[in-house]
């Protein structure tokens, strides 16, 4: 007997939105994070304790599935969607804000080089 498991409808929503905005895998995101937060000669003997937040925390929610979320999990989500959307309103011209605005986003898992 398969036992279904029925999700409340704004997480299933939640869930797509977080993945449309989050458009980078996991292991580009640990990636980024570790050499954003630790640089090359600070890693530690455990680098993924050395992940910058709230990439940790998107982090950890990609490597969920639906059904294992928890209420914490779905707020990060919320929290990681809304912080994506007010940066990618907020483009700066050029210059050295571009990279910093990029850096920002990248920092949550999502890469505006990336095509939707």
């Amino acid at each position: 007997m398969v036992r279904e498991t029925r999700l409340d409808p704004e997480v299933e929503v939640i869930w797509e939105d977080f993945h449309a905005e989050v458009n980078v895998g996991s292991e580009q995101l640990r990636q980024w994070l570790l050499t954003r937060g630790s640089g090359e000669e600070a890693f530690g003997p455990d680098p993924t304790m050395d992940l910058p937040e709230p990439g940790r925390q998107i982090l950890h929610v990609l490597t969920k599935r639906k059904v294992d979320l928890t209420p914490a999990d779905v707020e990060v989500m919320r929290t990681a969607i809304d912080r994506i959307r007010e940066l990618t309103a907020e483009k700066p011209r050029r210059g050295n804000a571009d990279d910093q605005w990029r850096h920002a986003l990248l920092d949550l898992g999502h890469d505006v080089l990336v095509e939707r």
